[in-house]
């Protein structure tokens, strides 16, 4: 792809981005960790030293596999078990994003996760919303956030929240997912759940093809109707690639493309769990040429310690991209999200095409600052 300007990271995390796959649980501050442990005498943690405590949740992720990766969340989870720890996540969880020019996020959690201590689901999703709109006002509005509830696909909870997802979908939740580890655990298992979802016109992404392959993707599609896949990154099974470049498309792989079927990709998070072994080896870089609908997303910004913006940053330094790119990931997430038509196209033209639009000028003024 072209690079006609060339792009800084100062100046991605400047432009208007958009957020698809962002764990709740995933993104907390290391200080905030700390403070809610002493809060709430969580005596678990490894350490009590900010900076050692963010260092550890990145290297307790990086050991390659998705069970171990997800065994960080019992500290994170651990100390999220009050009202008033829910609302400061949520709160900070959206200035954080704000900071880093993200416009509009979905951010998802398990609400079961956060019932430990005897808060019930409705008194959960409360919170989280109540910390969400607060974090908002904090922000100016320069964000907005919808809420994915999850499902752990290993319980038996996925009606109850699928029902909770419809119960809140006027009061911020956009949208229903399952989450947790995938083998073992196919998305069938939860099919009156999706059937329920359907019946309501009620909006679901599913975690797929991210530790497992293509069953678990074909499953999501065609026997749950995923609108979107989180992960996806196993589709790359389905597709063969000649000596000389020539890719050769499955059945899934092309129905995936041609029914513009989102791919929430995750890339340092993909890296951390065994997903791909690199960025420059990682499935974003050919699913992009090919023109899947792929997004760029963080999945947990505290045990990958990332961002949207230092993605996009690990993305132009490896592939190249340019601004164009950049705003095709945007408007690809943007189009791709749970709420209404109207309000996606209004942040497409008011906020997003405008943004880019201003940073390819900044950067044709001034090449040798870009």
């Amino acid at each position: 792809m072209s690079n006609p300007n060339p792009v800084t990271p100062d100046a991605i995390r400047r432009a208007p981005k958009v957020l698809l796959h962002d764990h709740l649980d995933g993104g907390l501050r290391p200080s905030t960790v700390i403070e809610l442990a002493d809060a709430s005498g969580y005596v678990d943690l490894p350490t009590t030293d900010e900076a050692e405590l963010g260092q550890w949740f990145t290297e307790a992720a990086n050991a390659g596999t998705l069970e171990r990766y997800l065994e960080t969340f019992a500290h994170t989870c651990g100390v999220m078990q009050s009202e008033e720890a829910l609302v400061r996540v949520a709160s900070e969880c959206a200035q954080d994003l704000a900071d880093d020019g993200v416009v509009y996020a979905e951010v998802r959690y398990a609400p079961e996760l956060f019932t430990e201590k005897g808060l019930n689901l409705d008194t959960v999703i409360q919170a989280v919303e109540a910390g969400f709109r607060e974090g908002e006002k904090a922000t100016g509005g320069k964000i907005r956030i919808g809420t994915l509830l999850c499902a752990m696909r290993q319980n038996a909870r996925s009606a109850e929240i699928a029902e909770m997802a419809v119960r809140y979908r006027d009061h911020g939740v956009v949208g229903f997912d399952i989450a947790g580890p995938e083998a073992g655990f196919p998305p069938t298992r939860n099919l009156d759940a999706f059937e329920y979802l359907r019946q309501q016109n009620a909006h679901f992404t599913i975690h797929a093809g991210e530790s497992f392959g293509l069953p678990s993707i074909w499953e999501a599609i065609q026997h749950c109707g995923a609108e979107r896949l989180g992960h996806g990154v196993r589709i790359m099974d389905d597709i063969k690639v000649d000596p000389d470049g020539t890719a050769h498309l499955g059945r899934l792989a092309s129905y995936v493309r041609d029914r513009r079927i989102p791919l929430e990709m995750c890339p340092s998070s993909n890296i951390q769990t065994g997903a791909a072994a690199s960025i420059a080896e990682h499935p974003i870089g050919l699913l992009t040429e090919l023109r899947f609908r792929v997004t760029v997303n963080t999945d947990n910004r505290l045990m990958s310690g990332c961002s949207v913006s230092s993605e996009m940053a690990a993305l132009v330094d490896t592939f190249g991209y340019g601004w164009a790119d950049l705003r095709w990931f945007t408007v690809n997430a943007m189009k791709s999200a749970f709420i209404g038509f109207d309000e996606r196209l209004d942040l497409i033209n008011t906020v997003i095409k405008p943004g880019y639009a201003a940073l390819v000028d900044e950067a044709s003024r001034h090449p040798s600052e870009a």
